[in-house]
């Protein structure tokens, strides 16, 4: 056996820059249901995709980090002893991870860093949190820690967006890139941080991944939006029901008594997050179950959920779900991740996965500028070190 191609390119690439180095990577990941969850403390089943950020490094003697990304050309250097105050790039990510980890007890090195990845940016497939946990895997290593704490490593990639790039994100997609399984998903109870895994038995059934390709600029401010209006939901339920510390504490009865004194906006945010929680249970519960046919109606679901009470969705997702949902052999489909761009998941038998792609670039033909791009996709396994293959 030898190692795929791209890994040898990337090991030569290191030795010419820096000599003799490791490879570690992490996956992106795609969210098969549990959409806005997690910041409220609630339940999601996430899959580490078959699409890798990769790392290659080698210890230096000082306190020293130099990063250089393999997909942009692009380099940049910080110290581990001198924190900055950010710089507004991508580099903001592999400090800002450093610097949580730090602050969590682990013991870092200076390294020399290269980056490369072929996780879509913007497609909402998770591009980040896989940079966070490959290169803070990757640093620890370095360091001689034999086997670093996940969970901790976790917790440091999400500080690192919250801290250093001013993104409220939940642990969903770090916790994912750490603890991914090969052939599962992982359910995930976002205040516990409990995972589960839940076998994909999919038999003769394929998840297909639509890249819209679009990405639009409200993204980032009505992601801090929509957590800020979640907030409100639950201030405003307290004084009905003391005992909840967030959405996630919510039944559905207990909504419903109350939702038509909420203010309309506050009342769908809060609608979407507790039937969300309840629909991915259910999911988790009917994968394991091997029935497809009430995962993909959940999947659907969902996407109207997102759609009309979080507000999430645009009309490149809705086209995508539309057209897949439109043909045969399709059991459902949903936008995944944030949302206002990005990609779509569908549950399809094999048969119907070129029909259905067909059917998504005709419906954008004429209607985007921009075509939609695809692949499927095996669940895969977390971050790793790469071990030269004899």
């Amino acid at each position: 056996m030898t190692e795929p191609a791209r890994l040898q390119h990337l090991r030569r690439e290191f030795a010419g820059r820096f000599g003799p180095g490791r490879a570690f990577s992490a996956p992106g990941r795609v969210n098969l249901i549990g959409e806005h969850t997690d910041y409220n403390e609630g339940f999601v089943l996430p899959m580490a995709i078959e699409r890798r950020t990769f790392v290659l490094g080698a210890p230096r003697s000082d306190s020293v980090v130099n990063v250089y990304s393999a997909n942009t050309s692009s380099q940049g250097s910080f110290d581990l002893d001198r924190p900055s105050s950010g710089r507004r790039s991508w580099v903001d990510y592999v400090e800002g991870t450093a610097q949580a980890m730090l602050k969590r007890g682990f013991r870092l090195s200076g390294a020399e860093l290269l980056i490369s990845s072929d996780i879509p940016l913007g497609a909402g497939l998770s591009s980040s949190a896989a940079l966070e946990i490959s290169v803070g895997y990757a640093l620890a290593r370095l360091a001689d820690v034999n086997e670093p704490d996940r969970v901790e490593l976790a917790l440091s990639g999400q500080a690192a967006e919250t801290e250093y790039v001013g993104a409220r994100v939940g642990i969903m997609d770090q916790l994912i890139a750490a603890f991914g399984e090969r052939g599962s998903a992982l359910l995930i109870d976002c205040r516990s941080l409990q995972r589960q895994l839940v076998p994909l038995e999919l038999g003769s059934a394929r998840l297909l991944i639509c890249d819209t390709r679009v990405k639009h600029q409200l993204a980032s401010s009505a992601y801090n939006e929509r957590r800020a209006q979640c907030e409100d939901g639950v201030r405003l339920l307290r004084a009905e029901f003391p005992e909840i510390q967030s959405l996630r504490d919510v039944g559905r009865e207990q909504f419903e008594s109350v939702a038509a004194r909420l203010p309309d906006v506050v009342r769908r945010r809060c609608r979407h997050v507790i039937c969300e929680n309840a629909r991915t249970l259910r999911a988790a519960r009917a994968l394991g179950g091997g029935d497809l046919t009430q995962v993909g109606a959940l999947f659907t679901q969902s996407h109207s959920s997102l759609r009309d009470d979080y507000e999430v969705s645009c009309a490149e997702l809705d086209a995508a779900v539309d057209a897949a949902i439109a043909e045969a052999g399709v059991y459902g489909a949903r936008m995944t991740g944030g949302g206002f761009g990005g990609c779509t998941i569908t549950l399809l038998e094999e048969s119907a996965v070129e029909r259905v792609r067909s059917a998504i670039i005709a419906r954008f033909k004429g209607q985007f500028p921009v075509p939609p791009e695809f692949f499927v996709s095996k669940a895969c396994g977390g971050v790793q070190e790469h071990v030269p293959l004899a």
